[in-house]
């Protein structure tokens, strides 16, 4: 059991027998009245967002969870077929408990979050920032930089966003998986 005050980001509670995750909280002491912490929990397995409140010195059941790094290895079906890289097993994950799978190439190693007590995989969350090669982008026009304009780029991957103009086809950039936007070119 854990108390409400001590929920902080990425804290996994067990709330009407499904398991969310705390996204973001806050301490909130009132004029009149008891403190309360406002969170907003995500579920692990349907991705729904919700916000509670809870009383300070409630009492929620916590879920021992443990982040292991995996290498993706290969598509199987619907499947994504990943390798623990301590043990070398290999265990196949639903495309829909992989965030940012969009933005995922073969040997890009992601955080896999499992439930402690009986082994279940929670969910696998890529890096923040990955780096992309572009496979297909139209060239920039001269004298079209008069404001931030981009234009749309297809990455290896097969994802579609938008670059600037001045980047062109061949070249390594990086992007945010939580979003899917360009963030800076890479040098090679």
């Amino acid at each position: 059991m854990i108390n409400s005050q001590d929920i902080k980001k990425g804290t996994c509670i067990r709330l009407d027998n499904q398991i969310f995750v705390c996204i973001d909280f806050l301490h909130v002491k009132p004029g009149k009245g008891n403190t309360i912490m406002r969170t907003t929990l995500k579920n692990v397995t349907t991705g729904r967002v919700l916000e509670r409140t809870f009383q300070v010195g409630f009492k929620l059941e916590d879920v021992r969870i443990e982040r292991r790094p995996y290498q993706f290895l290969y598509i199987d079906g619907g499947d994504y077929i990943f390798m623990n890289q301590e043990t070398y097993e290999q265990v196949p994950i639903m495309k829909d408990l992989i965030t940012g799978v969009n933005f995922m190439k073969e040997s890009d190693v992601v955080e896999v979050v499992t439930d402690t007590t009986d082994g279940t995989i929670l969910f696998a969350e890529m890096p923040v920032k990955t780096n992309l090669r572009i496979t297909h982008s139209e060239p920039g026009v001269k004298g079209d930089t008069a404001t931030n304009a981009t234009k749309p780029a297809t990455l290896e991957t097969g994802v579609e966003i938008r670059v600037p103009l001045f980047i062109n086809e061949g070249e390594l950039v990086q992007v945010d998986t939580r979003d899917g936007s360009y963030l800076q070119r890479v040098k090679e």
